[in-house]
């Protein structure tokens, strides 16, 4: 089956003269709003790029609820009490003050939900550049590089959306894959994975299948809703509802949980206690569960949940593989997801405020449909 690839609206193109940005409270992520800023006029080394569109999924809601925690409200400034929620997407460069560097063309990266960011460029290659706005030079470097679409030999523009959508995700998901590998699974035989349907379980179940690990079961944890979808995808060894946690095997185990929530945590924890060998806490899907049920079950019988970080294991792998190593690991993994999503997955695209308010909600209240790759434009 053919991916779907739906505008819902045509863009229009107004010369801009203001910048617009989508925030959102610092202490209640349902609540936004808009503003609209002038555009101001770039110095020596900076260049303007009009964000043309960019995904949005249930990774970015973890950025807003660990963006304190994480860093990730540092990326784009906002005004006090209120934060610019990082995505992946597309822009064009919309001026230039930097040499080598033109009008027109196409930037993949990390941009705010906002139609125009302002990067001061810094070592520019072929293949790039780094934003080296001092605000986020204490941030992972993989957050800063932006890539020029002229020196991809694998870029097509009918292609943008699953790039966008699932190329960041895959990564964290790769990692993790390796994360374990590298630690011999902590001596498990059994990986279970919250958010089943999310797409970075999805792209983790299909690099732990792709892998073929001898002896590692994979099992998706997911709600009544998603459950036909994630058995659709073929990617998991098993598919187990919330409420079934409980009944559950117990043996040799390591939890990777991209939902997030209390409840889940205590279910798979209080079930498998000390048979969990690893507890790897990577995403917030389920963001408003946090907390809720601490006191029931505090503290957590089993290993304490830590924390994945994937740009310390990339930093680890270019440490050990030298340069190239990852991507030469990564490319065909990479190459074999994306034609594997085309069974499952279907894009759509809303362009302007409203529909960039409509995304952003739906998203928050966990209402997405999870068939469906999302992408978003503030003009």
């Amino acid at each position: 089956m053919d991916i779907s690839y739906v505008k819902t609206t045509d863009r229009e193109d107004p010369m801009p003269t203001a910048s617009l940005d989508f925030l959102v409270a610092l202490d209640d992520l349902r609540r936004t709003r808009w503003t609209k800023t002038p555009l101001s006029a770039l110095t020596d080394g900076q260049a303007r790029l009009a964000v043309d569109h960019f995904a949005f999924t249930a990774n970015n809601i973890t950025y807003a609820a660990f963006g304190g925690a994480m860093g990730y409200w540092d990326f784009f400034p906002a005004p006090e009490g209120w934060g610019r929620v990082p995505v992946w997407g597309f822009a064009d460069v919309a001026e230039s003050r930097v040499a080598g560097l033109a009008v027109g063309e196409r930037i993949y990266g990390y941009f705010p939900m906002s139609s125009d960011l302002i990067v001061n460029v810094d070592k520019l290659s072929a293949g790039g550049f780094t934003d080296a706005s001092p605000w986020r030079a204490a941030r992972a470097a993989v957050y800063n590089q932006y890539s020029r679409m002229a020196a991809d030999p694998s870029y097509t523009l009918e292609r943008e959306p699953e790039q966008a959508i699932l190329r960041p995700l895959f990564m964290t998901s790769f990692l993790i894959d390796d994360f374990l590998h590298d630690n011999a699974f902590f001596g498990a035989k059994t990986v279970l994975i919250s958010s089943a349907s999310s797409k970075t379980s999805l792209g983790l179940a299909f690099t732990l299948k792709r892998a073929a690990r001898p002896g590692i079961e994979t099992v998706g944890l997911t709600s009544a809703a998603n459950a036909a979808l994630v058995h659709r995808t073929g990617y998991y060894d098993r598919v187990v509802l919330y409420d079934a946690i409980g009944a559950l095997p117990v043996g040799p185990s390591v939890f990777v949980d991209i939902a997030g929530g209390e409840s889940v945590r205590a279910a798979v924890h209080t079930r498998f206690a000390d048979s969990l060998t690893y507890s790897c806490a990577v995403g917030g899907t389920h963001w408003e569960d946090r907390g809720a049920s601490a006191a029931s079950v505090s503290p957590l019988p089993g290993p304490r949940p830590e924390m994945f970080f994937a740009p310390s294991q990339i930093q680890k792998r270019n440490a050990e593989w030298g340069r190239g190593g990852l991507e030469q690991r990564y490319d065909p993994a990479w190459q074999d997801f994306l034609a594997s999503v085309a069974g499952w997955l279907e894009m759509s695209e809303q362009r302007g405020q409203a529909g960039v308010e409509a995304i952003y909600t739906a998203v928050l209240n966990g209402k997405a449909d999870a068939r469906q790759g999302l992408m978003a434009a503030v003009r």
